[in-house]
């Protein structure tokens, strides 16, 4: 493992968001004097947690020089993609050129609200997905035909958008949840993150095993597509050493509250309840978490195979924990179980 990062859903208790946004940005500042390499936040529309990560990012940017800030993950379903690729050349350009974007395809969840679209959300997401990469790309995206009112560009002129930084493209991944959209990502030439929930997963097939299947094909695919080596893969895990008795009883019980309520485990307070439950639907699977003593955790991660074909290691934070959970959190990780991994803190 050659890089360490951590996912956090920047959360909030009902009516202190202010207050949960800045401690986010000190969770950030934390793990940059750890030496951790890239820090990650989650897009969640209408709950307790962030839901516009651009200006978040932008603003923890301000507050460190090193670590890489990446969204894991934006629905493209719901982005205007200009106006995204916009909001993301200005940010990165703000933040140093350390900005990574993940993007998954979304869901019709909130077409009540954003509208609907004649096209299923997966199509509609890969459509509007194409159009923000073409113009972070700094390829043309319109030219103009006819003038209208006063002013404006002259007839013929290509329009590309502005600001543009160079490199970003090639910073932008997909969180594949499957086989299927993992193969495709790597023809789109984009990189990858993989997480916590796996779907059309063969029964019988364990997440870890799978995870490292939906690695070796990434990579199969992209060597295909490209005639290159595939660029480093991220793998977000629930890896959590105890080195006291009274952390691994904290962390004990985040395990037995995931496996009895799934997704809906750890919410802050006021935050809504997801429908998913711990009875997921068919072919889709939760990752496991690692807890316990240091040395036993350490066993744990080495055995996984998912986690051994991974370059970078992301710590998915349990998003109840406070500011002082997750930092205890990310030191005993960096400190315990990350070395074990020839992991190397940056400087």
């Amino acid at each position: 493992m050659t890089s360490l990062g951590f996912n956090t859903r920047v959360s909030f208790p009902a009516g202190e968001a202010a207050r949960g946004l800045r401690e986010g940005i000190d969770l950030f500042k934390a793990a940059e004097d750890l030496g951790y390499q890239s820090g990650w936040a989650y897009q969640r529309h209408f709950d307790n947690y962030l839901s516009s990560p651009l200006p978040f990012f932008a603003a923890a940017g301000q507050h460190t020089s090193r670590i890489t800030l990446g969204s894991a993950v934006i629905p493209a379903r719901y982005q205007e993609p200009i106006l995204l690729a916009e909001a993301a050349g200005t940010t990165d350009l703000l933040v140093g050129g350390r900005l990574q974007l993940a993007f998954s395809s979304g869901t019709d969840q909130w077409d009540g609200v954003f509208g609907a679209v004649s096209s299923d959300a997966r199509t509609e997401g890969q459509r509007r997905l194409a159009l923000f990469l073409r113009g972070v790309a700094g390829e043309p995206i319109h030219t103009v035909t006819a003038r209208k009112g006063i002013g404006g560009p002259p007839v013929g002129t290509e329009l590309r958008v502005t600001p543009h930084s160079p490199g970003l493209r090639d910073r932008i991944r997909y969180g594949s949840g499957s086989i299927a959209s993992a193969v495709n990502a790597a023809r789109q030439g984009l990189r990858l993150i993989t997480g916590t929930i796996l779907h059309d997963v063969p029964a019988g097939e364990s997440f870890p095993e799978h995870q490292a299947r939906l690695i070796k094909e990434y990579r199969n695919a992209w060597t295909a597509a490209h005639g290159t080596a595939a660029p480093p893969v991220s793998v977000a895990a629930s890896i959590l050493p105890g080195p006291t008795a009274s952390l691994r009883a904290v962390y004990a019980a985040y395990d037995l509250e995931r496996r009895t309520h799934g997704p809906a485990a750890s919410r802050p307070r006021g935050a809504l309840e997801p429908t998913l439950t711990a009875e997921l639907p068919p072919g889709m699977v939760m990752s496991p978490v690692y807890h316990g003593a240091p040395a036993s955790v350490i066993d744990a991660v080495l055995a996984d195979p998912g986690l051994a074909a991974a370059d970078e290691l992301v710590l998915f934070l349990p998003p109840a924990f406070t500011l002082p959970e997750n930092i205890r959190l990310l030191t005993d990780l960096a400190e315990t179980v990350a070395p074990a991994l020839n992991w190397t803190p940056a400087t």
